[in-house]
């Protein structure tokens, strides 16, 4: 019997949302129109959480262009924004982004998040992260802005994404001594192939309540099967442009790591990315897996990771090699 696509409650927040989020860093869309059908054929199927941010952008965009994902977005939001819990970010410096220097400062937050509800065309945001941690602004400057947006109504709850445990657990601190809006949700890299949250911040999450969003759960793509141990990666992929990082990636515990996890998806009849996002969702944190799907075929098949669930064999198998994969 199919199980059907699953839903949590993010954390401490009122968010009910899919466990599988699309998230809107687009790597291979030809267009804006593309684009959009994704993100309806999306929620047309159950997903109910959009993951984007201020720098994302289309990969056809010209060099000057901002903000894409969130204009794209923006179309889809004028007929259904009730229907979907939405994110943004701030906060990350990007050279393309010849307006905005980044920084998670006052004046640039204050910024920044009217630009954002501009291209999204709304007047509020579900969830708003800082992007990075940045170490040139006091982190109590940027958490009293941050509560100033959600006491104004313009954001509803606040995140940190790529925070390391000690600055999650500084800034719930500082938000204590200070009485102002505390992160409510992480957001990190996490797959079979990089398991760093396991060290501290899964912990520290089990601890606080806090939710859970966890990005590239195919780790760039190297769990989407296309890649094999020993081999070059095929023409025209992503690490083919990468090749040298590529063949020094593959080593040791990550190739024995991808070779089980392929060798697990045969032996079960599932596709690898299946696999991927299915491992990822039996974390005892109930977290929310982001695909950055470029297709409908691919996020279809990231789907079908809700229709069964990992044994206690396969993840077994699966948790006898740690990997601890950083790839950026």
């Amino acid at each position: 019997m199919s199980l059907p696509l699953e839903y949590v409650q993010l954390g401490n927040t009122d968010l009910d949302v899919s466990r599988l989020a699309l998230g809107l860093g687009f790597r291979g869309q030809s267009s804006a129109g593309d684009a959009q059908q994704l993100i309806e054929h999306a929620i047309d199927q159950g997903i109910n959480f959009i993951d984007c941010a201020n720098k994302y952008q289309l990969r056809t965009d010209a060099d000057d262009a901002h903000g894409s994902s969130e204009e794209v977005l923006g179309r889809v939001l004028a007929a259904r924004r009730e229907d979907v819990v939405i994110t943004s970010k701030v906060g990350a410096k990007d050279e393309r982004l010849r307006h905005d220097g980044g920084g998670c400062s006052r004046e640039n937050i204050l910024k920044q998040v009217e630009l954002s509800l501009q291209r999204l065309g709304t007047d509020y945001i579900d969830l708003y992260f800082v992007h990075v941690y940045d170490p040139a602004t006091p982190q109590e400057e940027t958490l009293q802005v941050m509560d100033e947006l959600v006491s104004s109504g313009k954001v509803r709850h606040i995140g940190c994404s790529n925070y390391q445990a000690w600055q999650v657990c500084r800034s719930l601190w500082l938000s204590e001594r200070l009485g102002t809006t505390a992160f409510s949700c992480v957001q990190n890299n996490y797959s079979l192939l990089n398991r760093n949250m396991e060290r501290e911040m899964l912990p520290l999450v089990q601890e606080t309540g806090l939710g859970v969003m966890t990005y590239s759960p195919l780790c760039i793509g190297l769990l989407t099967g296309m890649y094999t141990v020993g081999e070059p990666p095929p023409k025209g992929t992503l690490w083919d442009e990468r090749r040298e990082e590529f063949e020094g990636l593959l080593t040791g515990n990550v190739a024995e790591t991808l070779n089980t996890a392929q060798s697990v998806a045969a032996q079960r009849g599932v596709t690898l990315p299946q696999l991927a996002v299915n491992w990822v969702l039996s974390r005892r944190e109930r977290n929310v897996a982001i695909t950055g799907s470029d297709t409908i075929e691919h996020l279809d098949d990231n789907l079908g990771a809700f229709e069964w669930k990992l044994d206690t064999e396969e993840l077994a198998t699966l948790e006898a090699t740690f990997s601890e994969l950083v790839v950026w």
